[in-house]
């Protein structure tokens, strides 16, 4: 049976194109539409059979539409609003996947009529990979993942619950929090590990005395991770970075203390506080993959407790595990 008449997804990239192939696949529509900026999108996803029809005008691809699901650059979300906020039906309800909440809750109600009817459910499903465009998405990318809602004042229960069923179709786990929690977590285990992988992918390119060419040839698979993360789309980082400022700039200062400190036991031979550092993210890495694989209800138990009380040093253990095959490539290339 049908959630929805007819589903507009706005951005037809990995994400978008990989929630319309669930609601195809599941029947969760009886039509899907879709609006985005590059036609090209537009045309592949018709061609592939992902959507039942295209706009030129993003205000045509809404009208009727019963669920508007937002999946471009949050960095555009005020202007798409300001521009569909007229054709929208009252009972519509508009969701979006976005890597931050507080800036897209702001947009949209600074876009939106003040008196319109329509419910909002922001949402992040907490998955992806570093390709883009609908020829990327497949409708396995969400399955074992989480995907977290930020209900607010405008998230009707009835709206909350069609969400919920939606991305439980796509096989994720589904979970609440406020925005601003939402920003902070979200800002230690995704935003910052992505900001570490630009600096060090673009620092390693600009070493003097190596060639481009070798630092491609010679990569080990710690190089390899962090180009893969590198690799993603600048368009929507750009976006997450700069409206998560505050939050990703605290993060940004404890670890370059915390990297400070790295130094200082490596300049000093401090082997003991290194190998109890490595020894710390080497037990997160396996408690993280053992939760991930064979006990689902213990990571969610773990991301529930990081609900209940968000505690950075254990955050920040995570996020040193993904930087220490980096500095096991770093001595693999001064030595």
């Amino acid at each position: 049976m049908s959630l929805f008449g007819k589903v507009t997804v706005i951005g037809i990239g990995l994400i978008g194109s990989s929630l319309a192939r669930v609601i195809k696949r599941d029947g969760l529509a009886r039509r899907i539409s879709c609006y985005d900026v590059k036609p090209q999108y537009m045309q592949k996803a018709l061609e592939l059979g992902i959507v039942d029809e295209i706009h030129k005008n993003i205000a045509d691809s809404v009208k009727n539409a019963d669920l508007i699901v937002l999946s471009a650059p949050v960095g555009a979300y005020g202007k798409i609003i300001r521009e569909i906020a007229p054709f929208l039906k009252n009972d519509a309800v508009i969701t979006d996947v976005g890597s931050i909440k507080k800036y897209v809750i702001r947009e949209i109600e600074a876009n939106l009529p003040p008196d319109s009817k329509v419910s909002v459910v922001p949402g992040h499903p907490v998955a992806g990979t570093e390709k883009s465009g609908p020829e990327a998405g497949f409708d396995t990318l969400f399955e074992g993942r989480w995907f977290i809602m930020t209900p607010y004042e405008r998230s009707s229960d009835a709206a909350v619950e069609k969400i919920s069923k939606l991305w439980a179709h796509a096989k994720m786990r589904v979970d609440s929090m406020t925005p601003e929690h939402h920003d902070k977590v979200m800002a230690a285990v995704s935003h910052l590990p992505h900001l570490i992988a630009f600096s060090i992918v673009g620092t390693v390119a600009d070493l003097e005395g190596y060639e481009q060419k070798e630092i491609i040839k010679y990569s080990a698979s710690g190089f390899r991770d962090f180009t893969r993360i590198a690799g993603s789309d600048p368009t929507m980082w750009r976006d997450i970075l700069l409206n998560n400022k505050t939050t990703i700039l605290e993060l940004i200062q404890r670890f370059v203390e915390d990297l400070i400190a790295l130094e200082r036991n490596i300049r000093w031979d401090e082997g003991d506080k290194l190998f109890e550092l490595f020894s710390r993210t080497r037990k997160i890495r396996r408690e993280v993959v053992e939760a991930k694989q064979d006990q689902p209800e213990t990571e969610k138990k773990i991301l529930s407790e990081i609900n209940r009380r968000f505690d950075l040093r254990i955050l920040f253990i995570i996020i040193f595990c993904r930087i220490i095959r980096f500095f096991i490539m770093f001595d693999y290339f001064v030595a």
